[in-house]
């Protein structure tokens, strides 16, 4: 795949990605939102629309890479695009008609789902082919503040809108986003590869994919541990909103400064993730990020009126930091170790298994809010956080400076390419 043409490509994909997420972030908060404040949707419901949100990782998750791998890279992610406004747009146009329904919300979070896998792992295949292999790692985090500044910036917006124009007409901005986002894309240079006169049949290549990442001794346990962290990130985002408005009884403004301090932690943690890495290792790097993320889940939930804001500002800060450590660290690592014909693969069996867990996490949180409410069920969640760095204690990370170095010193048989 050969698609470098200077920076200028990568800065338009950023710009492309930047302005969607953007748009996203303050989706993010009018979404929910609108399930509460205007059609007065259940604990349950709440649930289904967050699990909806990501369970397409479930079902096509595995031959994303597949389909990535055989489309032509920029319509895919352009056609992600303009599904996504579509499927956003049509939330406002219900409500004027007076149609809207919380059915009508899963299935926009279902068409944005679909429409994000294809998107996300097209993305994260596209960047190694426009800078060059010493550039990644800066990039990834550059991505990743970049990330962290839509979320910081994006649900404030977000709340301020809700509170100025209503839940609904909001979604508006991130439908507008989407456009600009395929838009900006659409001047990307295509991608330029030698498809084989014949592809192999498709279970057979993500039986390929699936099997070098799961008998691989680095990322099969990160993948396991990303898991574990996502499952409890998709009880978050089903249970954040309910805990924040009926428990809590924050205004919509206060809610979107409060999800939006995740970005905060982000930020952070992809600022330093650069530094923190080269100065302790990649492989340490990680065990410190899911560390930090346990402590940051068990702040979350605590206090009652003003400390309980500032409990989940603080929580939300910290887990969000070194959750982006890891993150970071870890894609970093695989797209440099995957061999270039099995990386669209790896990443969307990765994610196949670890964001897969977000509607499960989603699902069963919103179940368990309902019978003991919201806090207790941030409460049980943030134990299961601890479940991310006991897989990676149990693995060879525990003692390794940096990921790399078991490949350099301990070649591994079973994670050849098999087929």
């Amino acid at each position: 795949m050969t698609v470098r043409q200077g920076a200028g490509v990568f800065w338009r994909w950023w710009a492309a990605g930047t302005t969607s997420q953007v748009g996203s972030a303050v989706g993010a908060v009018a979404l929910p939102l609108t399930a509460l404040t205007v059609l007065d949707a259940s604990a349950f419901e709440m649930g289904l629309v967050a699990a909806a949100s990501y369970v397409a990782w479930l079902v096509i998750g595995l031959p994303a890479g597949v389909i990535v791998q055989r489309l032509p890279l920029r319509g895919a992610q352009v056609g992600a695009d303009l599904a996504r406004a579509a499927a956003v747009a049509s939330i406002p146009l219900a409500w004027w008609a007076g149609r809207l329904t919380v059915a009508q919300l899963v299935v926009v979070a279902l068409v944005i789902s679909f429409a994000n896998v294809l998107f996300d792992v097209a993305n994260s295949t596209f960047l190694p082919a426009i800078v060059s292999r010493d550039q990644l790692h800066s990039r990834n985090s550059l991505t990743s503040a970049t990330h962290a500044v839509a979320q910081l910036s994006g649900p404030s917006l977000g709340g301020l809108a809700v509170q100025a124009l209503g839940a609904v007409p909001t979604m508006l901005v991130d439908a507008a986003s989407y456009l600009v986002s395929a838009v900006l894309l659409r001047s990307l240079p295509a991608r330029r590869s030698d498809a084989p006169d014949r592809w192999p049949p498709v279970r057979q290549m993500i039986a390929e994919g699936w099997r070098y990442v799961t008998r691989h001794r680095i990322m099969g346990p990160t993948m396991w541990a990303a898991t574990a962290v996502n499952f409890v990130c998709g009880a978050q985002l089903a249970v954040y909103p309910l805990y924040l408005v009926r428990e809590l009884h924050a205004p919509a403004a206060l809610v979107g400064v409060l999800l939006a301090v995740e970005g905060a932690g982000s930020l952070v943690g992809a600022a330093l993730t650069p530094w923190i890495t080269s100065r302790w290792g990649s492989a340490r790097s990680v065990l410190v990020g899911c560390g930090v993320a346990v402590l940051g889940a068990a702040a979350v939930p605590l206090g009652a009126g003003w400390p309980a804001y500032l409990a989940f500002a603080a929580g939300n800060v910290v887990f969000a930091g070194g959750v982006v450590v890891f993150s970071v660290t870890t894609r970093t690592y695989r797209q440099t170790a995957s061999p270039p014909e099995l990386l669209s693969r790896v990443m969307a069996t990765v994610r196949f298994v670890s964001w897969g867990a977000i509607p499960l996490g989603g699902l069963a949180a919103g179940t368990l809010a309902g019978l003991v409410g919201a806090r207790a069920t941030l409460v049980v969640f943030a134990g299961a956080t601890v479940l991310a760095p006991l897989v990676l204690l149990r693995s060879p990370v525990r003692r390794l400076r940096d990921l790399t170095d078991l490949d350099a010193n301990e070649p591994v048989r079973q994670a050849t390419p098999v087929g």
